[in-house]
């Protein structure tokens, strides 16, 4: 959420979360919104060769911004109805960035049924999220290594990254990357006050603009944006930029 509202661009946030529930409708937005489609309404249009057609029907703008939400299914059961829509809804989601929108997807926890795993490999960019404490490295490690075989199969090694929370608390990104061998190509601050604001909808704290949380936002949607950007000039063979903010 926080990317989504502080993106250089008109933003699409799609919540993939096979779980079921929308976080953003009953946090940031407060439960105030009623939406009349989600996910699983673009998996019937796809049947119907619709999918193209309803995506901007069926996405909620949020107010004041120029971000966008695609809400995820209402429930965990209808998860597995998701699967076949998965690879065409990528493909269709690319050609937003011919009318000035990007995308963001929020795919939830790996592996739950019905987990969105075609998006992740049709990315510019994945990154898989983790805090920097021993807990959370040892859960995220098995994944990192599927991340990892399933991007060199389709030699696209580059289009994976770590985005940490809290780096330092306690191991630094160059120990994380030695753990889950994938680069770190942002953090994000713990800042529990701050996050408030974006995951539960909560009154913005004084001095939110400079939070360490919302600072840390920006340094990451750059260093997103500049890896993104250096990865399809290496492919179309032009000269590549070191990305803003990426640590070894």
């Amino acid at each position: 959420m926080g990317l989504a509202l502080t993106w250089p661009r008109p933003a699409l946030l799609v919540e993939a979360d096979p779980t079921g529930g929308s976080s953003v409708l009953a946090g940031y937005l407060r439960g105030l919104t009623a939406p009349t489609a989600s996910l699983i309404d673009l998996a019937l249009a796809h049947r119907h060769g619709q999918l193209e057609q309803a995506i901007p029907e069926a996405a909620v703008r949020i107010e004041g911004t120029s971000a966008s939400l695609l809400p995820g299914t209402r429930s965990h059961t209808q998860a597995p109805s998701l699967v076949p829509l998965w690879e065409p809804l990528a493909a269709t989601l690319k050609t937003l960035e011919r009318t000035g929108q990007d995308v963001i997807v929020d795919a939830g926890r790996l592996g739950l049924a019905g987990f969105p795993e075609p998006l992740l490999y049709a990315a510019d960019l994945c990154l898989l999220t983790t805090r920097s404490d021993l807990v959370s490295l040892s859960g995220a490690r098995s994944w990192a290594q599927t991340l990892r075989a399933g991007f060199e199969r389709i030699g696209g090694s580059a289009s994976l990254g770590l985005l940490m929370v809290g780096e330092g608390d306690p191991y630094t990104a160059r120990e994380v990357r030695k753990v889950l061998q994938i680069l770190v190509i942002a953090s994000l601050a713990w800042d529990p006050a701050a996050a408030q604001v974006f995951g539960r909808g909560a009154k913005a704290p004084r001095k939110f603009d400079t939070s360490p949380l919302v600072r840390s936002l920006s340094a990451a949607r750059d260093a997103i944006d500049s890896t993104v950007a250096n990865n399809r000039a290496e492919l179309a063979g032009q000269p590549s930029r070191s990305p803003i903010g990426a640590r070894a």
